[in-house]
Protein backbone atom coordinates (compact mmCIF):
# COMPACT_ATOMS: atom_id res chain seq x y z
CA UNK A 1 0.00 0.00 0.00
CA UNK A 2 1.35 3.43 -0.94
CA UNK A 3 0.82 6.89 0.43
CA UNK A 4 -1.32 9.47 -1.31
CA UNK A 5 -0.54 13.18 -1.13
CA UNK A 6 -2.46 16.13 -2.55
CA UNK A 7 -1.48 19.75 -2.95
CA UNK A 8 -3.82 22.28 -1.38
CA UNK A 9 -4.01 25.87 -0.24
CA UNK A 10 -5.14 26.62 3.31
CA UNK A 11 -6.69 30.05 3.87
CA UNK A 12 -7.79 32.15 6.81
CA UNK A 13 -8.64 35.83 6.63
CA UNK A 14 -6.30 37.50 4.15
CA UNK A 15 -3.58 34.83 4.43
CA UNK A 16 -3.03 31.69 2.38
CA UNK A 17 -0.35 29.01 2.43
CA UNK A 18 0.27 26.12 0.03
CA UNK A 19 0.50 22.73 1.75
CA UNK A 20 1.07 19.13 0.78
CA UNK A 21 -1.43 16.94 2.61
CA UNK A 22 -1.20 13.21 3.24
CA UNK A 23 -4.65 11.79 2.44
CA UNK A 24 -5.50 9.70 5.49
CA UNK A 25 -8.83 7.89 5.21
CA UNK A 26 -8.35 6.74 8.81
CA UNK A 27 -8.13 10.28 10.20
CA UNK A 28 -11.41 11.98 11.04
CA UNK A 29 -10.20 15.60 10.95
CA UNK A 30 -7.66 17.39 8.79
CA UNK A 31 -4.44 18.20 10.69
CA UNK A 32 -2.23 21.24 10.12
CA UNK A 33 1.33 21.47 11.43
CA UNK A 34 2.08 24.27 13.88
CA UNK A 35 4.00 26.40 11.34
CA UNK A 36 1.00 26.39 8.98
CA UNK A 37 -1.74 27.30 11.46
CA UNK A 38 0.40 29.84 13.32
CA UNK A 39 1.21 31.62 10.05
CA UNK A 40 -2.51 31.76 9.24
CA UNK A 41 -3.36 33.02 12.73
CA UNK A 42 -5.85 30.24 13.51
CA UNK A 43 -7.31 30.33 17.02
CA UNK A 44 -8.55 27.30 18.99
CA UNK A 45 -12.30 26.75 19.26
CA UNK A 46 -12.15 23.63 21.45
CA UNK A 47 -9.80 20.96 22.73
CA UNK A 48 -10.36 17.32 21.83
CA UNK A 49 -8.71 13.98 22.56
CA UNK A 50 -7.45 11.88 19.65
CA UNK A 51 -6.22 8.29 19.63
CA UNK A 52 -3.08 7.65 17.56
CA UNK A 53 -2.48 4.44 15.60
CA UNK A 54 -0.40 3.01 18.48
CA UNK A 55 -3.20 3.67 20.99
CA UNK A 56 -1.62 6.78 22.50
CA UNK A 57 -4.16 9.46 23.46
CA UNK A 58 -3.18 13.07 22.70
CA UNK A 59 -5.00 16.35 23.22
CA UNK A 60 -5.09 18.89 20.41
CA UNK A 61 -6.92 22.15 19.81
CA UNK A 62 -9.42 22.34 16.93
CA UNK A 63 -10.15 25.38 14.76
CA UNK A 64 -11.64 26.09 11.33
CA UNK A 65 -10.10 27.13 8.00
CA UNK A 66 -10.78 27.28 4.28
CA UNK A 67 -9.10 24.57 2.21
CA UNK A 68 -8.77 24.81 -1.56
CA UNK A 69 -8.19 21.64 -3.56
CA UNK A 70 -7.21 22.20 -7.19
CA UNK A 71 -10.08 21.20 -9.44
CA UNK A 72 -12.55 20.92 -6.56
CA UNK A 73 -12.86 24.49 -5.26
CA UNK A 74 -12.64 25.60 -1.66
CA UNK A 75 -14.59 24.65 1.44
CA UNK A 76 -14.80 25.60 5.10
CA UNK A 77 -13.65 22.73 7.35
CA UNK A 78 -12.60 21.91 10.91
CA UNK A 79 -8.84 21.48 11.36
CA UNK A 80 -6.73 20.10 14.18
CA UNK A 81 -4.02 22.50 15.32
CA UNK A 82 -1.09 20.11 15.20
CA UNK A 83 2.33 20.31 16.76
CA UNK A 84 5.61 20.78 14.86
CA UNK A 85 6.18 17.01 14.68
CA UNK A 86 2.67 16.28 13.34
CA UNK A 87 2.16 15.75 9.61
CA UNK A 88 -0.29 17.75 7.50
CA UNK A 89 -3.19 15.31 6.93
CA UNK A 90 -6.36 15.49 4.87
CA UNK A 91 -9.02 13.74 6.95
CA UNK A 92 -12.37 12.15 6.15
CA UNK A 93 -14.55 15.04 7.33
CA UNK A 94 -12.88 17.39 4.83
CA UNK A 95 -13.09 14.75 2.10
CA UNK A 96 -16.82 14.38 2.76
CA UNK A 97 -17.33 18.15 2.76
CA UNK A 98 -15.82 18.17 -0.75
CA UNK A 99 -17.86 15.10 -1.76
CA UNK A 100 -14.70 13.08 -2.40
CA UNK A 101 -13.32 9.66 -1.51
CA UNK A 102 -9.85 8.16 -1.73
CA UNK A 103 -9.47 5.51 -4.42
CA UNK A 104 -6.89 3.29 -2.67
CA UNK A 105 -6.04 1.31 -5.82
CA UNK A 106 -5.26 4.30 -8.03
CA UNK A 107 -4.22 6.50 -5.08
CA UNK A 108 -6.27 9.47 -6.28
CA UNK A 109 -9.29 11.38 -5.04
CA UNK A 110 -12.52 10.88 -6.92
CA UNK A 111 -16.11 12.07 -6.49
CA UNK A 112 -18.06 10.08 -3.93
CA UNK A 113 -21.23 8.28 -4.91
CA UNK A 114 -23.75 10.50 -3.16
CA UNK A 115 -26.91 8.70 -2.05
CA UNK A 116 -29.97 10.68 -1.00
CA UNK A 117 -32.59 8.57 0.78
Amino acid sequence: MGLTYIDAVVKHGDKAVPVRLLVDSGAIYTVLRRDVWEYLGLKPIQEMEFVLADGTVVKRQVSEAIIELVGYGERHTPVVLGESEDENLLGVVTLEIFGLVLDPFRRVLRPARMVLK
